[in-house]
């Protein structure tokens, strides 16, 4: 978007026209590019290809829940972004940033909080890492028993 190493999605699968409005809530898999104006909430799946850009031109009236976002245009309402976001010099933000890592330009307004909200590990890998633990602790606990009965 504004730097070398930007966000740039795989393929934008969405895409709202500058002539579109929606009324209603969109939910969006892939990425999406706003140039129109939406009326409600913007939620984008959870996997890692999903991207969200709103250009200058672009409006989302409404929360945006997103994994990756690219702004340049404005939101009325909270912003909730797991991965990535960049704000763009004309990017304009009336509500609370949840944020994992951020990037912000110069002339870019936020009207709110900006909340850290570090990366949660994948559920896998954690129930993993208990798993292997707990026979470490059963086999102390036999090694203990067998001790204590010999």
């Amino acid at each position: 978007m504004f730097g070398k190493k930007g966000l740039k999605p795989n393929s934008i699968q969405t895409l709202i026209g500058t002539s579109a409005r929606i009324e209603g809530n969109l939910l969006f898999d892939g990425g999406c590019h706003v140039d129109g104006v939406i009326h409600g909430s913007v939620v984008g799946s959870k996997d890692s290809d999903a991207f969200l850009s709103v250009s200058e031109q672009g409006s989302v009236q409404g929360d945006v829940d997103v994994p990756r976002l690219a702004l340049s245009g404005t939101v009325e309402g909270n912003v909730v972004v797991s991965d990535r976001v960049e704000f763009g010099p004309t990017a304009r933000v009336n509500g609370n940033v949840h944020y994992n890592l951020i990037e912000i330009a110069a002339g870019a307004e936020i009207n709110g909080k900006l909340i850290h909200e570090a990366q949660k590990a994948p559920a896998k890998a954690k129930a993993r890492s208990e798993v292997v633990s707990k026979p470490a602790l059963v086999e102390a606990s036999l090694d203990a028993e067998l001790e204590g009965a010999g």
